[in-house]
């Protein structure tokens, strides 16, 4: 998972509150980035239609759906992200080398594996169940 859900969860909270639109510069100081960054996240969200646009001086970012509709896959899958990634690369393997080849392919299924684990959690969390955790100030997903 990169830094991007993060930001991607935190700006969609603060869209819940807001019920209406924010603007990049509004988000980013909320969320303690740039505006850049902002548009750049945003924008993969917009195109999984998951926020829309508002354009003029009361424009900026607002949620199509309410967020007890939104899950944290959706959100993922719309930065393109998987939530356990690693490079299968050995550094000095040998190409003729059976073992180095074998844990590649181990640990490759294992990420897959463990990929499919966390979509199935991530589609059971929405961004209000997230947003009531934030809130209260206390929260358990029942990961473990």
């Amino acid at each position: 998972m990169s830094s991007e859900f993060t930001i991607a969860v935190h700006a969609m909270i603060w869209l819940n509150r807001q019920g209406g639109t924010l603007d990049s510069e509004t988000l980013a100081e909320k969320v303690g980035t740039n505006p850049v960054r902002i548009r750049k996240v945003m924008a993969k969200m917009r195109k999984k239609g998951l926020v829309g646009t508002k354009e003029g001086t009361s424009g900026g970012y607002y949620m199509i759906w309410r967020a007890e509709e939104i899950n944290l896959r959706q959100i993922c899958e719309a930065l393109g992200a998987d939530v356990v990634s690693v490079s299968s690369h050995i550094s000095g393997m040998k190409k003729d080398d059976e073992i180095a080849r074998g844990v590649v392919g181990v640990i490759n299924g294992l990420y897959k594996e463990l990929n499919e684990l966390c979509w199935q959690k991530l589609a059971g969390i929405t961004v209000q169940e997230v947003d009531d955790c934030v809130r209260s100030g206390s929260c358990f997903f029942g990961l473990l």
